[in-house]
């Protein structure tokens, strides 16, 4: 089964992390990718900065362009990868072995993708 897993952290406290050690944990993220690469499908990407973000929104007149994601959420998607695992349980181990998961405030949100839209047909 097909899963999204995105990558969460905390802004306020991503900038508190010393180089040297934000360094040693993203040395450990590539031996992650590197151990898990049977089950990730698609490596996905590392975002830049939410700061960085415009998002295009619904209005009465038609689509706005803004800028940024304007999330209630303190915490912001920082990347995200596409893994087949045979089910939410072997997803969930993958997510928990996530490097990133030992600094404070941050997440791996696991979300199962759509992959037959026959549902959606009338």
């Amino acid at each position: 089964m097909k899963y999204v897993i995105m990558f969460t952290s905390t802004p306020e406290l991503d900038a508190a992390v010393p180089p040297e050690r934000l360094q040693e944990i993203y040395g450990r993220i590539f031996e992650w990718y590197q151990e898990h690469d049977a089950a990730i499908e698609d490596s996905g990407a590392e975002l830049m900065p939410a700061d960085t973000a415009t998002s295009v929104k619904s209005s009465p007149n038609g689509p706005v362009v803004v800028d940024g994601p304007f999330s209630e959420a303190k915490e912001v998607i920082g990347g995200f990868s596409v893994i087949d695992v045979p089910d939410l349980d072997a997803a969930l181990a993958l997510a928990q072995s996530w490097p990133m998961l030992e600094l404070e405030g941050t997440s791996v949100e696991v979300r199962p993708m759509v992959t037959d839209y026959s549902q959606f047909e009338q």
